[in-house]
Order: C-alpha cells, then sequence, then structure tokens
C-alpha cells in the first residue's frame, strides 16, 4: 500500500491520465467502495436464511402462471430434486412443453416434434443439469470451481444494486444484480438460450423453479449467444422458512410469472417423472 501511495505521488506530477488509471486501479484492488464479490453473495445468502438453510432444500415443486403481453395464459409445474431430477411442464394455447433432465440424460417435447420426445443436444442437457442444485450455485461457488468478480454498480427499476459476474466451471456466465439493501437478487442476466436454445435457481412459471441465483431458467428464450434477463420480486418466506421471489417477469417473453404453489422438501416420484411420456 505505500509503495502504491509512492507511485501516486510520482504520477500526479507527471500526468492527469496516470492520476485516473492509478486511483481506478487501487479502487479495483481494494473492490469497488470497499465491497467485494464475497461479501455481497455472503450478504445474499444471509437474506435467504443463511447457507444451511438453503443446503437443507432436496426439492422444489412449483406451478406458476404467466400473463403474456397479449392477454394469453401460460401455465407451467417444475420439479427440482438435488443431484436426481429437473422436470417443467409448460402448458400454453398451442400445446404443451416438456423438459426432462436427469444425472446421465434428457429430453423435451413439444409440439413441432408432435409431443414425441426428443433427446437433449449436450449443451442442453448441462444447461438442464445447472438446476438440479436447489440451493444454487451461489453457495460455495467456489467449491464449485466457479469464480465471482464484483463489476460494479446496477440500476433495477430504479433500485441500486451490486452486478456480480459469475463464471461457473463449464464455462456459463451469469451477471448478478444484488438489491444494495435487501441483498436479494433482482435480476439475473444469462447468456445463451438455457435448455431452449442451448445456454446457460430461480423462478417459477416459464423460468425454471426454485429462488434465484440457478443460472438455469431453462425455459427463457434467447439465441446461443445472445443474453436474456429474469427479474425477481415479492420474496416471501414459507411456512418453513424458506425464502423465494414469487413474482418473475423474463425480459425476452414480457411475461409477469405469478408463483401459485410452491412446495419445499415434499415427496417427489423421481422415478416416474424421470421416464419421458409420464
Amino acid at each position: 500500500m505505500k509503495a502504491n501511495f509512492r507511485r501516486f505521488i510520482l504520477y500526479s506530477c507527471m500526468s492527469p491520465v496516470l492520476v485516473v488509471s492509478l486511483v481506478a486501479s487501487l479502487l479495483a484492488s481494494q473492490g469497488v467502495f470497499g465491497q467485494t464479490a464475497d461479501a455481497i453473495i455472503a450478504k445474499y445468502i444471509d437474506a435467504l436464511g443463511g447457507k444451511e438453510k438453503l443446503l437443507s432444500i432436496h426439492s422444489v415443486y412449483q406451478e406458476g402462471v404467466a400473463v403474456m403481453q397479449n392477454g394469453n395464459e401460460i401455465d407451467s409445474k417444475t420439479w427440482k430434486v438435488k443431484d436426481q431430477l429437473y422436470r417443467q411442464e409448460i402448458s400454453f394455447g398451442m400445446g404443451n412443453i416438456v423438459f426432462i433432465v436427469t444425472p446421465k440424460a434428457g429430453w423435451s417435447s413439444n409440439p413441432r416434434t408432435g409431443g414425441s420426445f426428443k433427446e437433449l443436444t449436450p449443451e442442453q442437457l448441462q444447461a438442464g443439469q445447472m438446476e438440479m442444485d436447489p440451493a444454487g450455485p451461489l453457495v460455495d461457488y467456489a467449491a464449485k470451481g466457479s469464480k465471482a468478480e464484483l463489476l460494479g454498480k446496477d440500476t433495477v427499476n430504479g433500485t441500486e444494486c451490486w452486478l456480480v459476474d459469475l463464471t461457473l466451471s463449464n464455462g456459463s456466465d451469469i451477471k448478478y444484480s444484488f438489491d444494495e439493501k435487501t441483498g436479494y437478487i433482482l435480476r439475473e442476466g444469462i447468456k445463451g438460450g438455457g435448455l431452449m436454445g442451448g445456454g446457460g435457481r430461480r423462478g417459477g412459471g416459464a423460468n425454471g423453479g426454485g429462488a434465484p441465483g440457478g443460472g438455469g431458467n431453462g425455459g427463457a428464450p434467447g439465441g446461443p449467444g445472445g443474453m436474456y434477463s429474469i427479474d425477481f420480486s415479492d420474496y416471501q418466506k414459507t411456512e418453513d422458512g424458506y425464502i423465494f421471489p414469487m413474482t418473475i417477469i423474463a425480459g425476452s417473453f414480457g411475461a409477469k410469472t405469478s408463483v401459485e404453489k410452491l412446495e419445499v422438501n415434499k415427496t417427489v416420484d423421481v422415478a416416474g417423472l424421470s421416464k419421458p411420456g409420464n
């Protein structure tokens, strides 16, 4: 620190540009405005009840209703079972979409396939398997091989946020906007198309299942290499003390999803739900 200060005095006598660059470097080395990515993520985890509370989530079941801009409704059901299953069923005017992801394989069906199930691509399978972690990738992220970087400030619907970039061990990139005051995630930005497009926890309805911080949100569209965002709000605590956002807005859809049913750690028929056609 003393060496940096001596360089600051030296450069201040030479070039204003060098002074600005050095100050920026010093701030970056100490965290933006004294904050760090680790501290922000830790606040988020504490806001959701703490690490042990999140790690105690073994299964999540959600039902949601999304209302499109044209007034059409999308109904969805989502199951997550830790390291065993991710399943999502989406019903809309043109038919149904089903995603099934297991540790070894995955399938999907939609109106274009006539309801028949097709195997997921390796990229889609990888994206879906990220959803089998109900605690989300931010819990013990370093132990999972991920890296977090504080990018600076952000604003979501007028609320000041910290913007953190999380790079997963598989190379997927997720940007989180954390509410400065509450610590909650207000926005999640994902590169790629999730299960639908082959890219990249949380969100009911057409955007995955669970609480935010999942990095998958299988139902949200977005081209491979494109970016899409999902907004989370109306965080509520369940009777068992688990906290989830009950309103989710997928930027690409323009749809507002309301979570109408939420069950944590209830019995799930993993074997039955893992089979295409069921």
